[in-house]
């Protein structure tokens, strides 16, 4: 007889995936409106689990998962989950690493053209029966510097999007070499010097949380757009009110916000968001940059590929 492989799907994810794992024998145990108290009362027979940012993976979660040999995570961020404990307990990580790459790149273009050309801010006039030209008067993506902060997959798609433009792109990676063609590899300083523009594409760890505090404000040369799609607490908030306020800091697009819940289901009304929807020189979405149907469906494909290798 053969043994049940169990996975525990606590999350959304796209129907090819479950077909995938069970053609490999798998087992699925949907409990995507499960509790922590639910799932953890699962996890002892379960090989695999597939999840999104909903739990905490840390020692308490996993304290009875006996028979657990992976973790799929269905998207790329991985602050949630106690890598060096996975190690520790011989359990695989996986995420979707590239899959959501280009849309975000795609999203990071939309919010640059946007605050380039004014145009969300021309389409709350127009509404009110104002036409206005002359103050909405833009400039062009292929005009400006882009500085790229962090060089992986969603860095790189950014950069092969922007070049079509003809922007000129600057890219810092401390652990990636910045090697494509038409991109120039910078230090941070040359980044702060030079850029009119600033994308950040790095991953949420002590290391980058508030990246982009007042002091990276205070050594950007020149007036600059900020973006930021990466995770929000990579952007100090205060520091972007301070630099809208100032001037400095001429717009900005935040997919993602430090003030959203870890569940990625809402966000806190904190006083500094207040105010910077005051300014109108924001735009925020609801960390939406890699939620796209053809991601969802490439991220299946990523995570199926590195299951299989274990097998």
């Amino acid at each position: 007889m053969t043994e049940s492989k169990k996975v525990l799907v606590l999350d959304p994810a796209h129907a090819r995936l479950f077909q995938g794992l069970e053609e490999m024998g798998y087992e699925l145990a949907f409990m995507q409106d499960a509790s922590v108290s639910e799932v953890m009362g699962g996890l002892p027979e379960a090989q695999g689990l597939i999840l999104r940012s909903r739990f905490q993976v840390d020692a308490d979660f996993l304290a009875n998962a006996k028979e657990l040999k992976w973790i799929a995570r269905y998207g790329v961020g991985l602050d949630h989950i106690d890598l060096e404990l996975c190690r520790s307990k011989g359990i695989h990580v996986f995420n979707a690493k590239g899959g959501n790459a280009n849309a975000v790149g795609e999203h990071v273009i939309g919010l640059l053209l946007n605050l380039l050309r004014n145009q969300s801010k021309a389409d709350r006039e127009v509404r009110k029966g104002q036409w206005v030209r002359e103050a909405n008067r833009g400039h062009e993506l292929g005009s400006r510097t882009l500085g790229i902060i962090g060089f992986g997959h969603t860095g790189q798609a950014l950069a092969r999007l922007a070049k079509s433009f003809g922007t000129k792109i600057l890219a810092f990676d401390k652990y990636v070499e910045v090697d494509m063609l038409g991109v120039e590899s910078a230090s941070l300083a040359e980044i702060q010097h030079s850029a009119d523009l600033l994308s950040f594409h790095v991953p949420l760890t002590e290391e980058t949380h508030h990246y982009f505090d007042e002091d990276f404000l205070g050594r950007m040369k020149n007036p600059f757009i900020l973006i930021n799609a990466s995770r929000g607490a990579v952007v100090e908030t205060a520091a972007v009110l301070r630099g809208i306020t100032s001037g400095q800091t001429t717009a900005a697009g935040l997919d993602v916000l430090e003030e959203e819940d870890e569940d990625l289901t809402g966000f806190h009304m904190s006083e500094s968001i207040e105010r910077l929807m005051e300014t109108g020189k924001v735009i925020f979405t609801p960390h939406i940059g890699g939620w796209t149907f053809q991601s969802f469906e490439q991220q299946a494909d990523i995570l199926l590929h590195a299951i299989r290798s274990l097998e």
